[in-house]
């Protein structure tokens, strides 16, 4: 009972002002006490005494009446705001105390709310600017990603933590055994270089990592308190698409200058012979003029087909869909190549139900295209005595109908490991077919990228299937209903 009270300043108040009291009433009994037996007598005496201890009882009842004066007026504020400071620091900001005097202590109640509230509008706006960078970082398509001295993940924006999910989900099984251990919630093993570099040098670092079939760049700053380094940020970007387009930008250059620069180099050589006047004869002279005219048909045609491959990746393919007859398509593509066919020695086989082929939405002029371009190198890589057969016919895949045309050659075909690059510009059957004479130069290399174009953009889809030796098949699946 008394550890408590004494503890509390009204307490100790109260405690001295009691030995106080009971100091000076011993000492006056002292003296008083001997001096009252020698001048009053034995009544009196002790009449006196009584009153004595009356006094010093009313001393002590005065005392602790004073006691619970100052703890109503001093301790219950105080413990007030004792309690209004626990609950600020449990969280509660706007926890305010009553001002009930105007003395020190109604000052300091005072200053308390004022601090309280200073306190409030700090941590009001710490968490505005939290939510604010969050937002910010929620709204960022870069994957962000923060990392503390030890690997730890402490912060991601929902990009981040997805990459991280995915490659979490990765096999790293040589990595781990080459010593680079990568566990969840720490640096993924392909930013683990990076981050130790930035770690160890203290400065902003960028990189490009690939992960699988992708590529990433990387810029990794980090994060600094009191001159030392106690982790990094990582802001990645999937640039998988750009480093793809660059490469075909930089094949498609080299590409270009390789075609352009055989007919301009015959070109050159052959109109520099005509006017060196070496040909002796009208039937040499011919015979250039010949070379020159085809290698400037090819040039056309490959100028053509760059415009045309380049409008059609633009989205500005210029497209007339109607209802197609597909049936009709064959039969007139059909008769444009036979002649040309029976010349070669090539048996050309058309091949179509009784019911008619058609669809509803369709550009015929450039779906004849399409056809003119596979029948043309159908017929340039197809042996003498072999057979191109051209079929139609309707089929039903995951519940639609399309209408599936096949164009099967007997060439030599083309192997396996070519076959998913056929539709790459400048591609070439070279490689797995045997070149026929044809008049007017060789192929473009860009005929089955503007077919590839022209069945997409009708919704439809474009396959080969090739054997060495055997021949290829290319297969056209056009839908029949409007997309």
């Amino acid at each position: 009972m008394l550890g408590p009270l004494w503890r509390s300043v009204v307490g100790k108040l109260w405690m001295t002002i009691i030995a106080l009291v009971a100091v000076v009433l011993l000492s006056l009994g002292g003296f008083l006490l001997q001096y009252i037996d020698l001048q009053f007598d034995e009544k009196t005496s002790h009449q006196v005494k009584v009153l004595f201890v009356y006094t010093c009882i009313i001393g002590f009842l005065l005392s602790t009446f004073f006691a619970f004066f100052l703890s109503t007026k001093i301790t219950q504020p105080l413990i007030q705001m004792k309690k209004a400071a626990d609950l600020i620091a449990k969280g509660e900001y706007r926890t305010r105390v009553s001002v009930r005097s105007n003395d020190e202590i109604g000052d300091l109640a005072d200053t308390f709310n004022h601090m309280a509230q200073e306190l409030d509008m700090l941590i009001r706006d710490l968490n505005h600017e939290k939510d604010h960078l969050a937002s910010v970082l929620r709204s960022m398509a870069d994957a962000v990603i923060t990392f503390d001295a030890e690997g730890a993940v402490i912060l991601s924006n929902p990009p981040g933590q997805q990459l991280l999910d995915r490659w979490s989900a990765l096999d790293w099984s040589e990595a781990e055994a080459s010593g680079k251990y990568r566990v969840r919630n720490q640096v993924p093993i392909p930013l683990f270089e990076i981050y130790r570099s930035v770690l160890r040098k203290g400065r902003d670092m960028t990189d490009k990592i690939h992960v699988q079939s992708g590529v990433w760049s990387v810029v990794m700053a980090p994060l600094k308190s009191h001159e030392s380094v106690r982790g990094a940020v990582a802001v990645m970007r999937d640039v998988t698409e750009e480093s793809k387009l660059e490469k075909l930008r930089r094949d498609f250059v080299a590409n270009v200058s390789h075609e352009i620069r055989t007919p301009l180099s015959m070109l050159q050589g052959y109109s520099e012979a005509l006017l060196d006047d070496i040909a002796s004869s009208p039937e040499e002279r011919q015979e250039l003029v010949q070379v020159i005219h085809d290698e400037s048909l090819r040039m056309g045609r490959l100028v053509k087909d760059l415009l045309d491959l380049a409008r059609m990746e633009a989205g500005h393919m210029e497209m007339n869909p109607v209802h197609a007859d597909l049936s009709a398509l064959l039969r007139r593509v059909h008769r444009k190549f036979n002649v040309y066919a029976k010349e070669r020695g090539i048996k050309l086989e058309l091949s179509m139900g009784e019911e008619e082929l058609g669809i509803e939405a369709g550009d015929e002029d450039r779906l004849e295209q399409v056809l003119t371009n596979l029948l043309d190198n159908a017929l340039r890589h197809t042996s003498t005595g072999a057979r191109i057969r051209l079929t139609g016919r309707y089929i039903v895949l995951e519940g639609k109908r399309w209408v599936s045309v096949d164009i099967a050659d007997e060439g030599e075909g083309i192997p396996e490991e070519d076959l998913p690059f056929i539709f790459e510009r400048f591609y070439k059957a070279d490689k797995a077919r045997k070149r026929g004479a044809t008049s007017g130069g060789g192929g473009t290399g860009l005929g089955l990228a503007i077919v590839k174009n022209i069945i997409e953009a009708h919704r439809g889809k474009i396959e080969a299937q090739s054997k060495v030796g055997q021949g290829t098949t290319f297969t056209l699946l056009l839908p029949v209903e409007a997309t």
